[in-house]
């Protein structure tokens, strides 16, 4: 295996590619039961039929866990929206349509969304007073067996150079409600600074999926709780800033 080209590195993780293959190390930091758990992850979502780079084997490089897929050769939407800013409303309406494909799958060994959702909320910063209103909307919110990505956005979409689209990174996929994957996919795009991005992609999905906007903002203070265990300091304080902006019952 060579490992000499660098395609992207990431928090834990670097990302090489070896001829026709992709090749995902962990640190050694990296807990073996995470790796396994993406790699199943992924396995599992090739059976749901969508268009993902193929899992080919787990394995370990000098001590340390790796993941070998398909490469997938092309531009990643973000890399297509820089380029072609003029376009940037056609490829939003690309990402929306793959997010609505994704969600019109079930998956149901996949790991339940709310469990993960209550039990980061629970290692959150929040007190206590917080943490329980949030366990207690969570609760509240319907229950759905959707396919969620978890961290669907413009980059981890990759355009084939025959113009078939890839969705990359399922660790974090679950199954549940699509609302939620959604608020997740908005505050990314506030997340990365591209505010008119968000607004416009919340916009589609909503119409798209036939989805009150009201719905998918009753997640977000949910969402951001659960997701500010995780990333640096200036991510975290955003997120938690959303998880009293605005009461939306």
């Amino acid at each position: 295996m060579k490992l000499d080209r660098v395609i992207a590195v990431r928090n834990n993780k670097t990302i090489y590619r070896d001829g026709d293959a992709c090749v995902k190390v962990f640190d050694s930091s990296y807990s073996k039961a995470d790796v396994l758990n993406e790699a199943l992850n992924q396995a599992r979502i090739e059976e749901t039929g969508l268009n993902i780079p193929k899992i080919r084997e787990v394995t370990m490089i000098d001590g340390k866990w790796a993941i070998v897929s398909d490469y997938i050769k092309g531009k990643t939407l973000s890399q297509l929206m820089k380029e072609d800013p003029d376009n940037k409303s056609k490829y939003i309406e690309m990402l929306v349509d793959l997010q609505i494909e994704v969600q019109s799958k079930t998956c149901p060994l996949l790991n339940k969304l709310k469990d993960k959702m209550n039990r980061k909320i629970g290692m959150s910063e929040l007190d206590a007073t917080t943490r329980y209103d949030l366990h207690t909307r969570l609760e509240g919110m319907p229950k759905h067996t959707k396919v969620c990505h978890g961290d669907f956005h413009p980059s981890n979409i990759i355009i084939a150079e025959d113009g078939t689209p890839y969705i990359l990174d399922w660790s974090h996929a679950t199954q549940g409600n699509a609302s939620a994957d959604a608020a997740r996919t908005y505050l990314l795009f506030w997340l990365a600074g591209d505010i008119e991005g968000a607004k416009e992609y919340l916009d589609l999905f909503c119409k798209k999926s036939d989805t009150a906007k009201q719905y998918v903002q009753k997640w977000m203070p949910i969402v951001a709780a659960s997701q500010s265990v995780k990333g640096n300091e200036k991510e975290r304080e955003f997120l938690l800033s959303w998880v009293n902006v605005v009461d939306y019952e």
